[in-house]
């Protein structure tokens, strides 16, 4: 039953997220407009006002690319900051920030089940305000269950957009079992917020974390669960002057 559990919140964490396709058309008519001779995911297309920034979408284009290998594919990724027309009318938005991003993510074993934007107000200094991008990914594995999330920020800078965190896994659920009780699993989650502290010129972030990791075996005709103690930590992360790198250590909470 703990392995039908474990798997079932799996399935309903992705099912909630959904993806945030742009129920507007913006971002059909991006893609049209900047790649026309590509084809669009459209399932893990994003288009999402950025909360707090009046007038501005953030917009994902997943690009797939060409592969021969069975089950493998690659995509390419056009990340936009829109900015709307007064009006409402999606066909006058235009590009005000942008960072297209060759090979940036890829499936084989492991799908990639949405992809949603972070509006967390990641204030990193007074003209600075970063967004997130989210990546959820499933295993197709039933004895060895596995998802993750991951987390990119992004920094608009003119016309560009700065990437100064790639990929940190802010979420992981893995395990291995038999199939009918024995085995273990671990969860890790993070929680990334701004510090007080600065480098750089841009704020400092902490990473929290906590580990949880469960043990199952047959004793008799029973399946025992035994939970281990959760262990804490905090991580903090410096800009360097182009993107955040995790300080040496860690602080156990």
């Amino acid at each position: 039953m703990r392995r039908s559990l474990f798997v079932a919140c799996l399935l309903m964490t992705i099912g909630t997220v959904g993806h945030a396709a742009c129920e507007t058309g913006l971002a059909e008519r991006m893609h049209a407009k900047l790649h026309a001779g590509r084809a669009l995911d459209h399932e893990r297309a994003v288009c999402q006002p950025w909360r707090g920034v009046n007038g501005r979408v953030i917009v994902v284009l997943p690009l797939p690319r060409p592969s021969s290998v069975p089950g493998f594919t690659q995509f390419d990724l056009d990340v936009l900051v829109v900015q709307q027309a007064d009006n409402g009318n999606s066909e006058r938005a235009a590009v005000v920030s942008r960072l297209f991003e060759p090979e940036a993510l890829r499936e084989y074993d492991v799908r990639i089940s949405a992809i949603k934007v972070d509006t967390t107000r990641y204030m990193l200094a007074g003209d600075a305000r970063a967004f997130g991008l989210r990546v959820l990914r499933q295993g197709t594995s039933r004895e060895r269950p596995y998802s993750n999330e991951t987390l990119s920020l992004y920094i608009p800078q003119g016309p560009k957009l700065a990437k100064v965190i790639d990929g940190l896994e802010v979420v992981l659920e893995r395990g291995e079992w038999d199939a009918n009780c024995a085995g273990s699993f671990e969860t890790v989650r993070g929680n990334l917020s701004v510090a007080r502290s600065t480098s750089q010129g841009y704020a400092d972030l902490l990473l929290r974390q906590s580990r949880s990791e469960t043990v199952s075996s047959a004793q008799g005709e029973a399946c025992v669960t035994q939970e281990r103690a959760a262990t804490f930590n905090t991580q903090t992360l410096r800009y360097d002057g182009t993107v955040y790198r995790a300080a040496r250590g860690s602080t156990p909470d």
